[in-house]
């Protein structure tokens, strides 16, 4: 994929309209364009007049409402305009940070933990999670009474992910900024 485009190759947060995140995402697809959208499992129970009981219904949806990460060379930029799914393409500046950010989100959804989104916390303990699959995770724990609940923040969105993870399993990083 790309192999046929010498340019420059960016990181994008592909802000979309209400409910086109799957569009966008399948357009960026047939396009061989790289990206990345979180979903993940909702469930929602329903009670049936017709069948008289309580019916759980499954769909999966996207953890960053309108919000779709892509990756493609600059001089394909305009493409992803082509079907106005897109509002605004917003250039991610510290790629290195954002990857790293991606990667523990993409690890929380594998995992299966449940999460909640939230905003990302301004201050707080910074912890790594030092043992299981989610091992090298970091975040942070913002309420010293409540430790085992941690957020991991995507800093281009403001926005975080909150999940639960045993105290045992986290370690305090020291402040080296």
């Amino acid at each position: 994929m790309g192999s046929h485009h010498n340019g420059e190759w960016r990181w994008f947060v592909c802000h979309t309209k209400p409910k086109c995140e799957k569009r966008f995402a399948n357009l960026m697809a047939t396009s061989e364009i790289e990206f990345y959208l979180p979903l993940y499992q909702s469930t929602r129970k329903y009670f049936s007049r017709r069948i008289r009981r309580h019916q759980i219904k499954y769909f999966t949806k996207p953890l960053f409402p309108s919000y779709v990460f892509c990756h493609l060379p600059l001089e394909r930029k305009m493409e992803a305009y082509q079907r106005d799914y897109v509002v605004r393409l917003i250039r991610v500046e510290n790629e290195a940070r954002f990857l790293r950010q991606l990667d523990s989100i993409k690890r929380l959804i594998e995992s299966g933990v449940e999460l909640e989104l939230c905003p990302p916390l301004e201050q707080g303990a910074r912890v790594r999670i030092s043992n299981g699959p989610l091992a090298g995770v970091e975040g942070v724990v913002e309420d010293p009474t409540d430790p085992d609940r941690i957020v991991v923040a995507v800093d281009i969105l403001q926005q975080g992910v909150q999940t639960q993870i045993p105290q045992s399993d986290l370690e305090i990083l020291e402040d080296d900024d």
